[in-house]
């Protein structure tokens, strides 16, 4: 994405913002069901709880890459088994 001419990240780094308030809020909304997971969440139960339905072959995957994305830049962390949790 592009604002004023320069790259800006739709997905900051952790470490540039000090509040998930800058993240957009479907972002949000996956940060706050990881945070209420109390522990270790699969892409599923994430993805249960927005709604979408897991039974359909690939339908969990742009999820996937987006919980990953949040683990990329800080957000989350993910286990080796790709199961998410909140950062300490």
């Amino acid at each position: 994405m592009q604002v004023a001419g320069r790259s800006v990240l739709k997905v900051p780094h952790r470490s540039e913002v000090v509040d998930a308030a800058a993240l957009p809020a479907d972002y949000q909304r996956m940060l706050e069901i990881v945070k209420a997971g109390g522990g270790p969440v699969m892409v599923k139960a994430v993805g249960a709880e927005l709604g979408i339905d897991a039974s359909v072959p690939g339908r969990l995957e742009p999820l996937r890459g987006k919980l990953s994305k949040l683990a990329d830049r800080g957000w989350l962390h993910k286990l080796p088994n790709g199961i998410f949790t909140t950062r300490l």
